[in-house]
C-alpha cells in the first residue's frame, strides 16, 4: 500500500509539524514523496526539523513561524501556503493540553487550550477550505484529535471540549464540503508518547502501568500513526470521509485514561501546579 510514490508532489502543511507527532508524520510524508511545510511558535524548532529533513530527503522543507490562537496569523499562513500553488492538504497537529482540577483552572487557562487546539484548527481549516473552493481545489483536511472525543477526560476538559468541537467541524463539513471535493478526517490517537506531552499529562507521580493495562500491552509507535495518517490522506482512501479512526490499542475500550488522578492528595496537584508555572 505504501508505495514510494503514494504522495508524490502532494503539497501537505503540517501544524505543529516541528516536533513529535508531526515531525513523525511529515518525515513519513516526505518519505512517500510530498512536498511538505511545517508551521509552529518556536522558529529555532522549525528550522531545525527543515534541516534535519533535508539532509535526509534532499529536498527543502517550507517552514513558517505562526500563532494559531491569531486569525490574521493564520490567514498570513495560508497566503504563503497557496503563494505558488495550491495546498492540496491540511494536517490539525497543534494543540495545547494539561492536567488541573477542573475547578481550579482560570478562564486565561481554559483559553490556552481552547484558543491554540480548538480556535486555531477551525481557522486552518476555514482559511484552507476558502482557498480551495475558490479555486474548485480538491483539498484533505486531517485533524488528530483523541479519545476523549468517546469517553470524555477528567482533568482535561478543556481539550476534551476542544477536541470533541473540531470532531463535530469534521462530521459537518464532511456533507457541507464533500460535494466540492474535500474530505475531511482525524484519528484519535492513543499513548503515543513524546517528550512534550508525556511532560504534561504524565508528570511524576502519576500511576506509570498506563502502558502494561493497554490490551496489546504497548504504548503506540510514531510511525504507525504516521502510516495511518498517510493512507488517510491519500487516494487509497478516497471514499472515507468525516470519520474518526481510534488507533489506541483498545485503550479506550477499558479507562478514559485519567482515573488514577482520583486519588492525587492536595499537596500533589499543588506539585503539578507549580511545575506547569515553571514550564
Amino acid at each position: 500500500m505504501f508505495v514510494p510514490d503514494l504522495l508524490k508532489s502532494r503539497s501537505i502543511l503540517i501544524t505543529g509539524g516541528g516536533t513529535g507527532l508531526g515531525k513523525a508524520m511529515g518525515r513519513r510524508f516526505l518519505q512517500l514523496g510530498a512536498d511538505l511545510m511545517i508551521c509552529g511558535r518556536r522558529e529555532a524548532v522549525l528550522a531545525a526539523t527543515a534541516q534535519e529533513f533535508q539532509t535526509e530527503f534532499g529536498r527543502p522543507v517550507r517552514i513558517h513561524r505562526v500563532d494559531l490562537r491569531h486569525a490574521e496569523a493564520v490567514e498570513e499562513l495560508m497566503d504563503v501556503a497557496f503563494k505558488d500553488r495550491p495546498l492540496d492538504i491540511l494536517v490539525n497537529n497543534a494543540a495545547a493540553n494539561f492536567v488541573a482540577r477542573t475547578e481550579t483552572l482560570s478562564m486565561r487557562a481554559v483559553d490556552a487550550v481552547l484558543n491554540i487546539t480548538l480556535h486555531g484548527t477551525a481557522y486552518c481549516t476555514l482559511a484552507a477550505g476558502k482557498r480551495w473552493i475558490e479555486a474548485k481545489h480538491k483539498g484533505v483536511v486531517l485533524s488528530i484529535l483523541s479519545t476523549s472525543t468517546i469517553t470524555g477526560r477528567a482533568f482535561a476538559v478543556p481539550s476534551a471540549i476542544a477536541k470533541s468541537g473540531i470532531l463535530a467541524m469534521t462530521r459537518s463539513l464532511a456533507v457541507e464540503w464533500g460535494p466540492k471535493g474535500i474530505r475531511t478526517v482525524a484519528i484519535a490517537p492513543g499513548t503515543f508518547p513524546t517528550p512534550g506531552a508525556s511532560g504534561q499529562l504524565r508528570p511524576e507521580g502519576r500511576d506509570q502501568g498506563w502502558a502494561e493495562r493497554n490490551p496489546l500491552g504497548r504504548t503506540g509507535e510514531h510511525r504507525e500513526l504516521a502510516d495511518l495518517a498517510s493512507f488517510l490522506i491519500s487516494d487509497g482512501a478516497s471514499y472515507i470521509n468525516g470519520e474518526m479512526v481510534v488507533q489506541d490499542g483498545g485503550s479506550h475500550l477499558r479507562s478514559s485514561g485519567a482515573e488514577d488522578l482520583l486519588q492525587w492528595t492536595d499537596a500533589q496537584w499543588q506539585a503539578q501546579r507549580a511545575a506547569r508555572a515553571k514550564g
